[in-house]
């Protein structure tokens, strides 16, 4: 136990709730600079405070930054994601049409995800949020991991830090449980990217109000249904890929 941070209380923030579930973007490039102690205590203390089925608080966060397994392991998810970047590359269309013009949405992302590939491995930090199961993990194991998950990027933003959720750890999950000696009835949900932005959180750009929300009946818009004022629109929405990436072994 660190006796500096046992007699501190968490950082504070001048981030609104509503600004922040806002203006939360997702963050792929920082700056190289670790992230301090007191800061991960509180975006992972923030995470922990998430609602999760009955309470059982099944999430775990295995936190990785600079020590001698969390190096080998940030390598091994870089190799990982590079695998699964040149997949979605292909299928999603980013090497041709305007996936080629950086200066289109398109090829910005294209140019975005290059870059966040590239320099994975120096990531300050690397999250794996995990579920602990008894029996068969189900899709509902969801609903404890995945919100602990936002809680996590909604406190880092608030504290001036971002990141990105994925699931980069796919390829490279059986090295990376060999690894970090994770137990087998622990499920590795995602992989969490964390660091001080390069650039900067903001207004988000996502689909118009009517085309995600419905009242009454599926298709069926209210009249309150309206984006406010200022709102932009994303000009993008990649297709989804007609198939899925496959472990070395063809295993899914």
């Amino acid at each position: 136990m660190d006796p500096y941070l046992s007699n501190e209380p968490l950082l504070s923030s001048d981030v609104g709730l509503m600004e922040g579930l806002v203006s939360t973007r997702a963050i792929r490039l920082y700056h190289d600079e670790p992230i301090p102690n007191e800061v991960l205590r509180a975006v992972c203390f923030a995470a922990t405070r998430a609602p999760s089925d009955s309470n059982r608080q099944s999430f775990r966060f295995l936190v990785l930054s600079d020590g001698l397994k969390a190096v080998r392991a940030k390598t091994l998810i870089a190799a990982a994601a590079q695998k699964i970047w040149d997949f979605k590359r292909e299928a999603e269309g980013y090497t041709s049409g305007s996936g080629n013009d950086e200066t289109t949405p398109k090829g910005r992302m294209n140019r975005t995800m290059e870059r966040y590939i590239e320099n994975l491995d120096r990531a300050p930090a690397i999250i794996l949020p995990c579920v602990t199961f008894s029996g068969e993990i189900s899709f509902l194991d969801g609903a404890s991991v995945f919100p602990a998950s936002q809680n996590l990027l909604l406190a880092a933003r608030a504290l001036g830090y971002g990141g990105v959720m994925t699931t980069w750890h796919l390829w490279a999950e059986a090295e990376l449980r060999e690894l970090l000696e994770i137990p087998d009835d622990v499920y590795v949900a995602a992989t969490i990217t964390l660091g001080r932005p390069l650039g900067h959180h903001g207004p988000v750009r996502r689909r118009p109000l009517p085309e995600l929300i419905f009242e009454d009946s599926w298709g069926q818009t209210a009249d309150w249904v309206v984006d406010p004022p200022g709102t932009t629109h994303t000009g993008h929405v990649p297709k989804r890929p007609t198939m899925k990436p496959t472990r070395p072994g063809g295993e899914p």
